[in-house]
């Protein structure tokens, strides 16, 4: 098969799982299926016109990870670069290797943007609708649909509406957006934000740009660590690179869960363990209500800058950090709250990301719209009462591949466990171990987060209607705990075409 001719390929397809999204969470099941699951066909279909999914949509000055790759990566694939904190290109890299040694081209349709997703009870299987390259639809149908298709919003970020906006004279860009080739030499920069995007554009753009002013309306909580893993680096001397990456991978882990938990246990003290980091590094530079956020650490995801190299750029002058509020953009910048003026002719609006919920994609069943607002988690990868259907939600608090392999088991487990069983649906069924009460289901006060909650799922007050944020925890119950727990059903087709033709009649009358 040649996925270089994807409208030829998918016309009224078939395969036992179709996997949406070809970035970190599409090939990590991909690669898992192959192997645990080597008798099922699969096809993985991409939206955009190549592999990666965020690795390949952003493309802003540095790019790069916000967590270690021994985390990031996969653990069936070692990460074997010296730097640990990775540029983007060179994780694109990874992914590219990753599907052409584990025979995944042959799978793989780029440029099919998914619209729809249908179940039929009576068939037990999806049907999915794809535009292809923007234009034609194809038909194709599965029997498990595996959702990786991460949570941003691909289409666009959140951009707040500034005032004044279009009366300014340079050059405003979105990361999300960044103009290939765009030359912003010798050019007065101001990145509005503070999070990870910001964080690392600043220090990306200082040595070319006249200046880079870093606006922030609420100072970050920051974590310095060298690029390079000197430990890693020296085992991998030593000992085979599968053996150092897992005593890495092992480490890393534990040491996160550790620094969490004690962040929320006792923030002011690892926050003042925090900014002594930062001053040692800044020096006189150092003013600390720059530095001093209103809340606790991992309250929000503390941002990473590997080797210091913001607090360099501000050291050299040529960066610095200015907390205020917006009052308008004007023709030559932004007027702040406090009456002082930034002169830029580039705005960055670092301002954050979108959340998007399973792709935008129009789910039904039986003809019946899905509302994923009114559905619960299961295991926080399932949903109640939705048939044959996996997503991939990673971890605000770690690296999202941690969840991707995880979850990638445990949908292989379930999916040996029909094959076993001769059963055609696994569905977790609400109400079957008594009433669920609802909970909030993020601790985190991030903005993109705070913005999304009116489109995501339930979260209940007892396992295994969650969505957690604990690693180890959900390794255990994904990997060790029963498949067949009394919650998630396993069943045969409901009934004939007749009776799912009937259904969906009367659905559509209503």
């Amino acid at each position: 098969m040649n996925h270089q001719t994807p409208s030829a390929q998918t016309a009224a397809a078939h395969v036992d799982v179709l996997i949406i999204g070809a970035g970190i969470s599409g090939i990590g099941m991909a690669v898992h299926l192959k192997e645990k699951c080597p008798d099922r066909s699969f096809m993985m279909i991409e939206r955009r016109s190549e592999i990666g999914g965020t690795w390949n949509l952003f493309n802003y000055p540095g790019i790069r990870s916000d967590s270690d790759m021994h985390t990031l990566g996969f653990e069936f694939e070692p990460w074997r670069e010296q730097k640990a904190i990775a540029d983007g290109p060179s994780i694109l890299n990874y992914l590219h290797q990753i599907k052409d040694q584990r025979g995944l081209t042959d799978h793989i349709r780029l440029g099919h943007k998914v619209v729809s997703a249908r179940w039929s009870s009576s068939q037990a299987r999806w049907t999915i609708k794809a535009e292809v390259e923007g234009q034609e639809i194809a038909t194709i149908t599965a029997n498990f649909l595996y959702m990786g298709t991460g949570y941003y919003d691909y289409d666009e970020g959140y951009d707040p509406a500034f005032a004044g906006r279009e009366t300014f004279g340079g050059e405003i860009i979105h990361p999300q957006f960044w103009p290939k080739d765009f030359d912003y030499a010798g050019k007065r920069i101001v990145v509005i934000g503070s999070g990870a995007t910001a964080v690392t554009i600043v220090p990306s753009v200082a040595d070319k740009a006249a200046h880079v002013t870093m606006l922030q309306r609420t100072p970050t909580w920051y974590f310095i660590r060298p690029a390079k893993d000197w430990l890693a680096n020296a085992l991998r001397k030593v000992m085979p690179d599968s053996w150092a990456y897992r005593f890495i991978r092992f480490k890393n882990v534990r040491m996160q869960q550790i620094a969490f938990k004690r962040a929320r246990k006792d923030p002011a003290k690892v926050g003042e363990f925090l900014l002594n980091k930062v001053r040692k590094d800044l020096g006189p530079a150092m003013q600390e209500a720059d530095f001093t956020p209103p809340y606790g650490p991992w309250e929000q995801r503390l941002c990473l800058v590997p080797d210091g190299d913001m607090f360099q750029a501000i050291r050299d002058g040529k960066a610095d950090i200015v907390t205020d509020h917006i009052e308008r953009f004007t023709p030559t910048g932004i007027e702040l709250k406090s009456g002082r003026h930034l002169d830029a002719d580039v705005i960055i609006t670092a301002t954050g990301l979108k959340l998007a919920m399973a792709g935008k994609v129009a789910f039904s069943i039986d003809g019946a719209p899905v509302d994923f607002t009114q559905r619960f988690y299961y295991k926080g990868c399932m949903f109640s009462d939705m048939p044959n259907m996996a997503i991939v939600f990673g971890y605000l608090n770690a690296s999202w591949t941690l969840k991707v392999d995880i979850v990638a088991t445990f949908v292989c487990r379930v999916l040996n466990h029909m094959r076993a069983t001769g059963s055609e649906i696994a569905v977790p069924r609400l109400g079957s171990d008594g009433a669920v009460n609802e909970e909030q289901i993020f601790d985190f006060s991030s903005g993109y987060v705070q913005r999304a909650l009116n489109i995501l799922p339930k979260q209940g007050d007892r396992m295994p209607w969650r969505l957690n944020q604990d690693y180890l925890f959900d390794r255990k119950v994904l990997r060790e705990e029963r498949v067949d727990d009394g919650v998630l059903a396993f069943e045969k087709a409901h009934g004939g075409v007749e009776a799912d033709t009937a259904r969906e009649t009367a659905i559509a009358a209503e």
